[in-house]
């Protein structure tokens, strides 16, 4: 089912269609720094089985292009959940999150669930309040993340952070958390000048990150 332009009751989302009144594809720029690629809106697409794919591309040598799936809209405290297959190779990431920051006029704020794909086994969580990280945890899943589709997931309330791998909680944060509503993003980039993180990119393209479900609880509205 397409998601509904208001999420007041909850959001879910089959990605067997673009739903335009409800995200959208980031184009024409790139983030900088450590982003070695352009957002292209081309290098998202949806299969006929349902399927949203991120594509990272190389069209002409040194040159890249990843991809982008934002909401319209921010949203706040609740539960945001993810059936997804991302890319296996070093140098690479991909991504599901809540951000906003200073291009929005606002604090950074952001709830991170990153795959590495130097090694998909492996499922790295972090966050920012206010422009402080350096919250990063690194989860061993006990299966190969990129062979096959799981729900990952965390629940932001006002006074901690849980996630999920496939219903089951992995991690919970409770100092100086993040409040200010964000956008959800999905995005499949290569990284340059950060090796100690992602290794080496070795230029292979294409590649791809699959996304097959999406679901947003909100929090009840106070008093239910």
């Amino acid at each position: 089912m397409p998601a509904p332009e208001s999420a007041a009751a909850g959001v879910t989302d089959d990605f067997k269609m673009f739903n335009e009144s409800f995200w959208k594809k980031t184009d024409g720029y790139s983030n900088g720094d450590m982003f070695n690629c352009t957002w292209r809106a081309d290098n998202i697409s949806f299969t006929d089985d349902g399927l949203l794919t991120l594509s990272l591309t190389s069209p002409s040598p040194g040159v890249y292009d990843g991809a982008e799936y934002r909401t319209q809209e921010k949203y706040s405290y609740g539960k945001y959940e993810i059936r997804m297959k991302p890319a296996a190779n070093p140098g690479i990431v991909s991504s599901f999150f809540t951000y906003t920051g200073p291009s929005e006029g606002e604090p950074w704020d952001e709830i991170d669930i990153e795959f590495l794909g130097k090694n998909t086994r492996q499922l790295q969580l972090n966050y920012f309040t206010d422009g402080i990280g350096g919250h990063e945890q690194v989860i061993d899943l006990g299966f190969d993340a990129s062979r096959e589709f799981h729900w990952y997931g965390f629940d932001w309330q006002k006074d901690s952070i849980t996630w999920y791998v496939d219903g089951k909680p992995v991690h919970t944060a409770t100092e100086n958390l993040p409040s200010t509503p964000g956008r959800m993003m999905m995005n499949l980039w290569n990284g340059t000048g950060v090796d100690s993180w992602l290794e080496p990119y070795d230029g292979t393209a294409p590649l791809h990150a699959y996304y097959d479900q999406f679901r947003y609880t909100p929090n009840p509205a106070p008093g239910k």
